[in-house]
Order: structure tokens, then C-alpha cells, then sequence
């Protein structure tokens, strides 16, 4: 799968990664390889990505959007720090 994370200042992250988990609206919820196509807006919480290497990436977003189609993932963040 690919992901970008973009907030409104830049992008920051993309690659090719195995899982993410997001803080959505009513609970956080994961995203594997072959996940149905969603649109869901996000509360501020982590971000939790595990890249191809099985290599943990963790990033604090403020809230926003995460739209999933056709193993793309895309992240708009309001703000994000890298944790």
C-alpha cells in the first residue's frame, strides 16, 4: 500500500507501508492491504504506521481526513508532530 500524510504547510510522509492505524471519529480503526474504500474524518490522536520493514512510524495529528481507495491511502492532517 501507499500513504501521504499532508497537512496544509507540506507533506510529511510518504511510502509504501504494510498497516496504519488512525483515530477516527468514533474509535481508531486499522487499514490493511485490500481495505474497502472509506472516507473518514479523524480526531486528534496518533498515528501509527508500519512500514514494509515491520518498522514502526508514530506521528500526533490534530484531527482531519484519511480516504482509502485501491491500496492509496491518503491523510489530510489539520497539524501533525512527529513523535
Amino acid at each position: 500500500m501507499k500513504i501521504e500524510i499532508i497537512t496544509p504547510d507540506k507533506k510529511v510522509y510518504s511510502g509504501d507501508i504494510r498497516s496504519v492505524r488512525v483515530p477516527g471519529r468514533k474509535g481508531s480503526f486499522q487499514v490493511l492491504k485490500d481495505h474497502a474504500p472509506i472516507i473518514s474524518t479523524l480526531e486528534g490522536g496518533p498515528v501509527i504506521i508500519t512500514d514494509e520493514q515491520d518498522n514502526e512510524v508514530r506521528f500526533e495529528i490534530t484531527g482531519g481526513v484519511i480516504e482509502v481507495k485501491k491500496n492509496r491511502i491518503i491523510l489530510l492532517a489539520d497539524a501533525v508532530i512527529q513523535s
